[in-house]
C-alpha cells in the first residue's frame, strides 16, 4: 500500500476515497498535486490496472511531473507509463486517430494552430465580398475565430450557431463558421477546438465508439477542473458515463480562462452534475506567509459567487507587503528594476523573482529598465517566432519543393495567397487522388499537363479553367523553387518565391494597419536570415529538409526555465507557478480590473453582461497575490500616457480590499523630492527673483 502518513486528513481522505465522484477543493498551495498523484498511486495498489486509469490535465509539462511524482511512489516507472495521462486534447487526438476511419479522416490528418486558424477565417472572409463593410473595411479576424472558438467549447455547432442581436460580429461568424468548418474537413484537418469536439460528438452519435472508450478507464481523474468548458466537462461525462468513477481537483477562485470558453460554473455546480458526489476542501497553504495570505483571503471575498474556503499556513506571519506609489510609469519601472537588483544583493538568486503584470503592454518599460540595470530576464508566454503564419506558410513552400508529397504542407499552401482554390475544389482534387490511388501532388501535376491526354479527366473532375490555370502556376512555382533548393541556393530561391506569389502585398492586404503588416513583413525577414544563417553551415544533401522538420516542430507551449533570471510574466501566465518574490505592477482601475472587462468592446466576444462582470478579474488578483512566497509588492502609478497626453489613475478596487494593517506604502515621488539637496531647491526658486 501507499504510505499516506505524510498526508494532512482533508488530503488523506481524498487520496482513499472509494469509488463514485470526488471533488477537491484545492486551494492556492494547499498541495493538490500531491493529492491526484497519491490518490493514482493508491488506485494502483488496490490492483486496478495502470492501462484503466485516464488523468487529464491542462499541460504536457503537468502531466510528466504527475507521471514522475506516481513512479516515484511506486519505485516502477515502467507501470507509470502505463497510464494514459496528458492533456485533454491529447487524448482527443488519440481518439480521433483511432477512429479516423469512422470519421472519414486520411491517417494524415493536421491539427491546425491559430495562425493556420486565422488563414481559413481570411480565406472565408475573401468567399464573402458581400460582407465586406463600406467596401474598405475590414473585420477583425481574430475577434471572428474567438466566437467560433467559444461556440465550439459552448458544444455549439455551426448550424446551431446564434448570433445576439446587434452584434455584427455575432453576424458574420454567423457565415463564416459554416465555412471555416468545411474548409477544415476539406484540408482534412481539426483545430484545436475540435480535438475535444470531434470525440464527444461521435461518442454520442455511435454507441460502439461510445462504448469502447467509455469502458477503456475505470477510473477518470482531472486536473484544474475550474478551467474546464463545455465540451471538455462532456468529454468527461462520457467517459465515466458507465462508472461514474471521477476524481477532480481545482480551485474556483482560480478560474481565470473566461476568454477561452472556461466554465466555473462546472465546479460550483458539481454535486448538482454528479449524484452522490463527495467535497472534501484542501485550505492549509504550504507556500506562503500568513500575512499574504490574510491579503489574498480578504481580496478573494468579495466575490459572492464561490465555494467557502479560507487559506492558513504553518509558516510564520512574514513581511508586511510593499505598496510603491510611483508619480508615472517611467518612475514606476525604475523603482522596480533597482529594487530587484536590492533584493539580490541582499541574497536571492534572480529566479527568486517574478515580476507580473495584467497586460504584455506593460512589460516593454519594465524591460528597458531591466536591460539598463543589467538584470537578466525571460519572458514567459506569447507567440513564438516559428508559429507565426506567415513564417509557417514559407516553411510549407520549401517543405513541398524539397518533398512534393507532403500533403499537409501541400495543403497549406495550395490556396495562399488565394489564388481560387477554395474547400471544395481542394475536395474534387482530392477524391481524384484517391480513385486513381496517387497522390495530391500528382493530380496538380496533371493539371498543369492538362494537353497530354488529361483534358477528359479534368473535365470530369469538374476543375474550372481559371482554378486549372492556378494550380499550373502553383506547380511551375514550386518546381522553380525546388530547384533552386537543390543547388543550395535556398536563400535566393525563397526571396524570388516571395516575389513569385507577392507574399508582401498578402500581408499588407490582409493587416489591420502598416505597423501590423510591417511587423509580419519582418517576419519574413527574420526566417531568410535564419536560411542565410544555415547556408553558411556546412551540410549534406538532406540537411535543409532536417532543418526545416526542427523549425516546425518549434513549440512555445512550455516555458523556458533556464538559467538564473527573473520571470516576466502576466497575470494568466503566472498560474501554478510561484517565487519567493512577486511584484505584482499597475495595480489600478482599468488596468486590474481591465478596461476592456469594464467597458466591452464591439470585438468582444463575450456579452457586455459578462464582460462588466470583475469577479474573473478579482480572481486574476487573488492568484497573483497567492504566488508569493515569501515577499509581495504592490506597484502602481499615479498617472499614465494615454495618447499622448497624461492621465490621471485610480488604484485599483482590490487593492482598496487587501487590509491597511497588512501593507507599508512607500510614496516613492515624495522620496525622490526628499532626495534632492536643499542647496539646489533654494537655487532653484532664486532663479524666479525677490519678487516671484
Amino acid at each position: 500500500m501507499v504510505d499516506t502518513s505524510r498526508l494532512n486528513p482533508p488530503q488523506r481522505a481524498a487520496v482513499e476515497h472509494g469509488g463514485g465522484p470526488l471533488l477537491v477543493l484545492a486551494g492556492a498551495g494547499s498541495g493538490k498535486t500531491r493529492v491526484i498523484t497519491y490518490r493514482i498511486a493508491h488506485l494502483l495498489a488496490l490492483g486496478i490496472p495502470a492501462d484503466a486509469i485516464a488523468a487529464l490535465t491542462f499541460t504536457n509539462k503537468a502531466a510528466e511531473e504527475m507521471r514522475e511524482r506516481v513512479a516515484h511512489l511506486l519505485g516502477d516507472k515502467k507501470q507509470a507509463q502505463k497510464l494514459t495521462m496528458g492533456t485533454f486534447h491529447a487524448l482527443g487526438l488519440q481518439m480521433l486517430r483511432a477512429e479516423r476511419k469512422t470519421l472519414g479522416y486520411p491517417k494524415g490528418f493536421a491539427v491546425y494552430d491559430t495562425s493556420d486558424q486565422m488563414g481559413v477565417v481570411r480565406e472565408a472572409l475573401r468567399s464573402l465580398k458581400d460582407f465586406s463593410r463600406d467596401g474598405e473595411r475590414r473585420w477583425d479576424v481574430k475577434a471572428i475565430l474567438s466566437r467560433i472558438s467559444l461556440a465550439k467549447n459552448g458544444f455549439v455547432a455551426p448550424e446551431d450557431y446564434q448570433p445576439r442581436e446587434a452584434d455584427e460580429y455575432d453576424f458574420i461568424t454567423a457565415e463564416v463558421y459554416p465555412r471555416y468548418q468545411a474548409a477544415l474537413r476539406a484540408y482534412a484537418a481539426f483545430d484545436f477546438d475540435d480535438l475535444i469536439v470531434e470525440p464527444v460528438r461521435l461518442m454520442q452519435r455511435d454507441a460502439a465508439v461510445g462504448d469502447r472508450w467509455a469502458g477503456r478507464f475505470r477510473f477518470v481523474l482531472v486536473d484544474e477542473f475550474q478551467d474546464t468548458n463545455k465540451a471538455q466537462l462532456l468529454l468527461v461525462k462520457e467517459l465515466i458515463s458507465r462508472h461514474g468513477n471521477l476524481t477532480v481537483v481545482g480551485d474556483d477562485d482560480q478560474s481565470i480562462d473566461a476568454w477561452r470558453g472556461a466554465d466555473p460554473t462546472n465546479i460550483l455546480r458539481f454535486a448538482d452534475m454528479f449524484e452522490g458526489a463527495t467535497v472534501v476542501k484542501l485550505e492549509q497553504n504550504y507556500r506562503s506567509t500568513r500575512l499574504i495570505l490574510d491579503a489574498a483571503n480578504a481580496v478573494i471575498a468579495h466575490n459572492t459567487q464561490r465555494h467557502g474556503k479560507t487559506l492558513w499556513s504553518e509558516i510564520p506571519r512574514g513581511e508586511l507587503i510593499t505598496h510603491a506609489v510611483a508619480q508615472d510609469v517611467e518612475q514606476e519601472s525604475q523603482w522596480v528594476a533597482a529594487e530587484i537588483k536590492r533584493v539580490k544583493e541582499a541574497g536571492r538568486s534572480w529566479q527568486d523573482i517574478a515580476v507580473l503584470y495584467r497586460s504584455n503592454l506593460q512589460a516593454k518599460g519594465l524591460e528597458d529598465e531591466l536591460r539598463q540595470n543589467g538584470v537578466p530576464y525571460v519572458m514567459y508566454g506569447g507567440q513564438e517566432f516559428f508559429e507565426r503564419k506567415e513564417v509557417k506558410d514559407l516553411i510549407a513552400y520549401l517543405r513541398v519543393a524539397l518533398n512534393p508529397r507532403d500533403e499537409l504542407s501541400l495543403r497549406r499552401i495550395v490556396n495562399y495567397p488565394a489564388r481560387g482554390v477554395g474547400p471544395t475544389t481542394v475536395e474534387k482534387i482530392v477524391a481524384w487522388a484517391a480513385q486513381r490511388h496517387t497522390s495530391m501532388w500528382d493530380v496538380l501535376k496533371a493539371v498543369a499537363d492538362a494537353g497530354d491526354g488529361h483534358q477528359a479527366a479534368l473535365d470530369e473532375a469538374g476543375l474550372r479553367p481559371g482554378v486549372r490555370k492556378s494550380l499550373a502556376e502553383l506547380v511551375g512555382i514550386i518546381d522553380t523553387l525546388g530547384a533552386g533548393l537543390r543547388d543550395g541556393a535556398a536563400v535566393a530561391s525563397t526571396r524570388k518565391l516571395i516575389d513569385a506569389i507577392a507574399l508582401h502585398d498578402d500581408l499588407r492586404d490582409a493587416s489591420p494597419s502598416p505597423t501590423a503588416a510591417q511587423r509580419r513583413i519582418d517576419n519574413v525577414e527574420g526566417l531568410l536570415n535564419s536560411l542565410t544563417r544555415f547556408e553558411a553551415r556546412e551540410r549534406g544533401p538532406d540537411a535543409l529538409g532536417d532543418y526545416l522538420r526542427k523549425l516546425s516542430l518549434e513549440s512555445g507551449e512550455e516555458a523556458d526555465t533556464s538559467g538564473d533570471k527573473i520571470v516576466l510574466t502576466t497575470l494568466h501566465g503566472a498560474k501554478g507557478l510561484e517565487f519567493p518574490v512577486v511584484f505584482m505592477v499597475g495595480l489600478e482601475e482599468e488596468l486590474l480590473p481591465h478596461a476592456r472587462t469594464l467597458y466591452p468592446q464591439a470585438t468582444d466576444a463575450l456579452d457586455a453582461d459578462h464582460a462588466s462582470d470583475v469577479s474573473e478579474e478579482r480572481r486574476l488578483c487573488y492568484v497573483g497575490i497567492t504566488r508569493a512566497q515569501r515577499k509581495l509588492y504592490i506597484t502602481r502609478a499615479c498617472t499614465r500616457v494615454n495618447r499622448g497626453r497624461a492621465v490621471a489613475r485610480v488604484p485599483s478596487r482590490f487593492l482598496l480590499e487587501i487590509p491597511d494593517d497588512l501593507i507599508e506604502v512607500k510614496d516613492l515621488a515624495e522620496e525622490a523630492r526628499q532626495k534632492v539637496p536643499t542647496s539646489e531647491l533654494r537655487s532653484f526658486f532664486a532663479s524666479f527673483g525677490a519678487d516671484d
